[in-house]
């Protein structure tokens, strides 16, 4: 199975690019193997965002997901592991060896995967899918002089360990305003806080590694994270993809990201 699937547009027409790294549920063979299977495949995944955002074509957006679960790596964080937040939630690292909810997902039961191991993914899975993200920024900014890269993500609406409470419909992360342009910020707040969905800025998530990493506003290449609670596009479960909500908030992921990609085309 390739790292990731890559799907180009005909013709560029926004300078911006779609990232979805945690869509992904697939396992080689011989992690698979260690794994709990009671736990497979993994709940943490951000089910069908992939498909959420299908229409990143149509608009003339190139869109790069990962096909491989981040249970194997997790291409959102620092590739040392260290922590993006420190306000006492439970963390995971690079290679995690527990679930959100701190469950061991290993049968060993292991508190941690060897440096070895973390190593070898970082190297096989991390590496290339952030080479290839580069690629892409890089490509996009040659043509139309800056980019914005759009990290797609979602969660279940209550997870305890994170954050008390449910979370908000939608979470702009923006590294405290540090990874795009203010402006763009601040499109992008207006956009997604027209409709109907609860909105946060930074609260309780910032970005991950990709957008803290990607984010360079002073060099034209903007990122901003949007964390998603799963209930706004699939069933109360949590469970299906439910494509009548689904059609409304894409409805608005269209209205913003046509909106920030004409901002920066004609900056």
């Amino acid at each position: 199975m390739p790292l990731f699937d890559l799907t180009r547009p005909s013709t560029p027409l926004l300078p911006i690019v779609i990232s979805v790294p945690h869509a992904g549920i697939a396992f080689p063979a011989d992690i698979q193997a260690e794994l709990k299977p009671s736990l497979l495949p993994p709940d943490d995944t951000d089910w069908f965002v992939h498909q959420l955002y299908d229409f990143a074509t149509e608009l003339g957006l190139p869109i790069i997901k990962a096909n491989y679960s981040r249970w194997v790596v997790d291409l959102n964080r620092n590739p040392d592991s260290s922590p993006l937040y420190h306000d006492g939630r439970v963390l995971t690292g690079l290679c995690t060896s527990t679930t959100f909810l701190g469950e061991p997902i290993y049968r060993d039961e292991r508190a941690e995967v060897a440096p070895t191991e973390v190593a070898r993914r970082k190297s096989l899975y991390f590496g290339p899918y952030h080479a290839a993200l580069q690629q892409l920024l890089d490509e996009t900014k040659a043509q139309f002089g800056q980019v914005l890269l759009w990290d797609c993500h979602s969660i279940r609406r209550v997870v305890s360990a994170i954050h008390n409470g449910p979370f908000p419909d939608l979470i702009l992360g923006s590294a405290d305003e540090t990874s795009a342009s203010q402006p763009l910020i601040e499109q992008a707040l207006q956009q997604l806080g027209s409709g109907r969905y609860s909105l946060s800025h930074n609260t309780p998530f910032k970005g991950g590694y990709i957008t803290r990493h990607f984010g360079r506003p002073e060099a034209k290449q903007h990122a901003l994270q949007l964390e998603m609670s799963k209930d706004v596009y699939m069933d109360d479960a949590e469970q299906a993809y439910d494509p009548a909500r689904a059609e409304q908030i894409r409805a608005v992921l269209r209205r913003t990201l046509r909106t920030l990609g004409e901002s920066l085309r004609t900056a």
